[in-house]
């Protein structure tokens, strides 16, 4: 998705949010597909937007599949560092691409009282972008009709 999306010929947002973004590392997208640059590059298109890199971005949130589960210890270490990271950064706002992620820092950061949201990537763009804005172009160029319906609620 996101390196179909890094590479597509996107118009420019209609809004001006003025948000700062951090941006969380799957490890799965990350360490298994190589996948580093493109949602970075992806949020950096959209004006207004100031991406904020974390400290250990990379490193996983202790979600991991079910490895919370699992390891409920070692997963609860995992999401305080990621917690503290996300917090030194500043931002309102952290880009996570995994369900399991996005649910685990929720959790973390709804814990440690801090009122930042998480978002997948795309979600950030049809934000950004309008959803029926986004929708009509992408039907018009004949670009992914299908993911563009599934982003308009």
């Amino acid at each position: 998705m996101h390196e179909l999306l890094y590479e597509s010929d996107l118009p420019d947002p209609k809004r001006d949010d003025s948000l700062c973004v951090t941006y969380h590392d799957a490890c799965h997208l990350v360490h298994a597909q190589g996948i580093r640059h493109q949602p970075r590059a992806l949020l950096q298109r959209l004006s207004g937007l100031k991406l904020v890199e974390m400290e250990g971005a990379e490193m996983c949130c202790g979600s991991a599949g079910i490895y919370n589960l699992l390891q409920p210890r070692l997963a609860r270490d995992a999401l305080q560092r990621k917690v503290r990271h996300i917090r030194e950064t500043g931002a309102t706002l952290v880009a996570s691409a995994n369900p399991g992620c996005t649910l685990w820092i929720r959790q973390g950061l709804r814990e440690a009282e801090l009122p930042i949201e998480v978002l997948h990537p795309v979600e950030i763009l049809a934000k950004r972008m309008g959803s029926c804005h986004n929708k009509a172009y992408a039907v018009s160029e004949g670009r992914a009709p299908a993911l563009a319906a599934a982003l308009v609620p």
